[in-house]
């Protein structure tokens, strides 16, 4: 898998609307053509509700 950044997972929730449910995020992420690394990425956080981009961005980038 290649490396992820804080900028590919932006470019993948283009037009997402915030709050926002992990599964819709999920969603957005794959209309727009995101690496699969980073949706799975996305789809394992253990947070089911999103109030903005940079709660995803601490949910998916946090641990590493």
């Amino acid at each position: 898998m290649a490396d992820l950044s804080p900028i590919d997972l932006q470019k993948a929730l283009k037009g997402a609307e915030y709050p926002a449910a992990k599964d819709d995020l999920v969603s957005v992420a794959r209309s727009n053509g995101a690496d699969d690394g980073l949706v799975k990425k996305l789809s394992e956080t253990g947070t089911k509700r999103f109030d903005g981009p940079n709660e995803v961005q601490k949910a998916v980038f946090g641990n590493e």
